[in-house]
């Protein structure tokens, strides 16, 4: 029996189908099985902006599949404009109110399927956190990229943008050429447009196999993806009269998939953070362990930014995502068995893809950029729990400097800003992990003023903090434990030395196990504790876990 029968259904719901009525649906409309349509579109941010209008395709595409679709939405934070700034706390936590809110509505109205549209980089994750959870028919469709600006003979994106900012506070360019920029970078609709954390999990929902294969690419104007959208109303309708839930496509194993073209296109560090939460709320038990021992396994293979060379609008223009999975999983990189959203295994997916890797945008593995993958897991003295660095672009994989503490990030800013970071030091940004920040801040202003002013190869910086997915350079976040927990980090001073191995993986500060035990026993929780006394931050601060689970909040797994 369908979930929604329990609303429509007999003479005592009545006054639920006289709602419906007002509505405009007829007694055949609401006979039919009843699909949510969540999309997170709004007037906060490019990626977002027409995913409303993207909503009515999805409808569409679901009516012509001999369903009923409703339309809602959920909120999504601009990463990009709440960056640098006190609003960037909200980010993370918007992660968890999305998948909240789309519960919601499904359980509230007994949806008997679920499509969700999603565009900027937490809405992304929390929509597939919710589709875990709920465990019914779901199927995910991205909003699609922007297409990159042009000037000066080159594509521009957002992150262009923030490293200008730190080439003009050293100099380097001028306030005319600053603003020159600004106005090429972003040109209209779409998410960000290199391989930054949404088009990183847009790519990863074609991976986990919650989305139609080359869903991912096409950018935000294009007719196709309008196309992908009407398809996906479709197949989510196909995937209610199969009997698919979303954990019978959530396996370990299609997670296994998910770390491997994470690590093959050189994506997001955010990304760790999303499957670890996506994986709880499907109950499957994913550690940093398995993020490891995936990424030794599989090579880097997608030339993107930041870390190289390309941006989504030309991995679309060769094929898309499912070239890179095609190529993984013709050297047995990926399980091909695995369920879909079409109702058809991985495998089957991929044998009508005949375009091939392009040898620039796309490496053949035996012309692999790296042999092994790009997002490495760090542990020692100074992340006993973890902590998880990009190394694609990375030169040096050996770096020792003197710590430069800070316990914020505005107070990083301002140091940078000045010019008082120098060749050697590694700046160290603490209380600004899940509970310290709250929120676990991104840092793209703080680390693309350092790559701006030419530090790029010769500073590192460590965080409990995250990074956007636009950043570059020896960066190194979700230091765990926390500072405000107590974790190694919120014991460092200033001139500590700092030891960075990533090929040994290893992240220590060089002091002795009795300083830092001496250390601790001096050390006490930062003051005003807690940063928020009431509202959602109070809130989050109180029930968010550790970064090395997901910074998640969901108190029963």
């Amino acid at each position: 029996m369908l979930r929604s029968r329990k609303v429509v259904e007999g003479p005592e719901r009545a006054p639920h189908r006289a709602m419906y009525k007002a509505m405009g649906l007829t007694d055949e409309e609401i006979a039919k099985p009843f699909v949510g349509i969540s999309h997170s579109g709004n007037e906060a941010t490019p990626c977002n902006i027409h995913l409303g209008k993207l909503a009515e395709y999805v409808k569409a595409g679901v009516k012509d599949a001999n369903g009923t679709a409703r339309i809602f939405a959920t909120i999504a934070v601009s990463d990009g404009i709440a960056m640098g700034h006190e609003g960037m706390k909200a980010s993370l936590i918007s992660r968890e109110v999305i998948a909240d809110s789309i519960e919601l509505m499904v359980h509230a109205h007994q949806y008997d399927a679920l499509v969700c549209i999603a565009g900027c980089d937490k809405s992304l994750p929390g929509s597939m956190m919710a589709m875990a959870r709920l465990n019914i028919p779901s199927a995910f469709v991205y909003g699609g990229t922007m297409v990159p600006g042009y000037y000066k003979g080159r594509y521009l994106t957002i992150q262009d943008v923030f490293e200008a900012v730190g080439s003009y506070a050293k100099g380097a360019i001028t306030l005319q050429e600053l603003i020159e920029v600004e106005n090429h970078a972003c040109t209209a609709a779409g998410s960000c447009a290199g391989m930054y954390t949404a088009n990183t999990m847009a790519s990863i929902s074609e991976a986990l196999g919650l989305a139609l294969p080359g869903s991912a690419s096409p950018n935000a104007e294009d007719r196709r993806r309008t196309d992908v959208v009407y398809n996906t109303g479709k197949a989510v309708m196909h995937l209610l009269e199969l009997g698919i839930k979303a954990r019978d496509i959530l396996t370990y194993e299609a997670f296994e998939n998910a770390i491997a073209v994470l690590n093959a296109v050189g994506g997001s560090t955010n990304a760790v953070l999303h499957l670890l939460a996506i994986a709880r709320e499907a109950g499957i038990k994913l550690t940093y362990d398995d993020f490891e021992r995936i990424r030794v396994r599989t090579p880097h293979i997608a030339d993107m930014r930041p870390g190289g060379s390309y941006v989504m609008y030309e991995l679309d223009k060769i094929g898309g995502v499912p070239v890179i999975m095609k190529e993984l999983l013709k050297h047995g990189l990926l399980n091909g068995d695995v369920l879909t959203v079409t109702g058809r295994s991985m495998k089957a997916n991929l044998e009508s893809i005949t375009t091939m890797p392009d040898g620039m945008v796309v490496k053949r593995v035996d012309d692999a950029i790296h042999r092994e993958g790009t997002i490495k897991i760090l542990k020692g003295t100074l992340a006993p729990d973890g902590a998880v660095v990009k190394i694609a672009g990375i030169k040096a994989e050996r770096f020792k400097g003197r710590a430069r503490v800070f316990d914020s990030e505005e107070d990083a800013f301002k140091e940078i800003s000045k010019g008082r970071i120098v060749e050697g030091d590694v700046v160290v940004i603490r209380y600004e992990g899940p509970k310290g920040g709250p929120g676990m801040r991104e840092m793209l202003a703080v680390t693309a003023a350092i790559v701006g002013q030419g530090l790029g190869e010769h500073v590192a910086l460590i965080t409990d903090g995250r990074f956007s997915g636009a950043t570059r350079g020896l960066m190194i976040g979700h230091v765990a434990p926390e500072a405000a927990v107590g974790g190694p980090i919120a014991l460092l001073k200033d001139g500590d030395e700092i030891s960075i191995d990533v090929r040994q993986g290893r992240l220590d500060v060089e002091l002795s196990r009795e300083e830092l035990e001496a250390r601790r026993s001096r050390w006490k929780a930062r003051e005003p504790e807690p940063l928020y006394r009431q509202g959602i931050f109070a809130k989050y601060a109180m029930l968010v876990r550790s970064s090395s689970e997901g910074a998640v909040t969901n108190p029963a797994i």
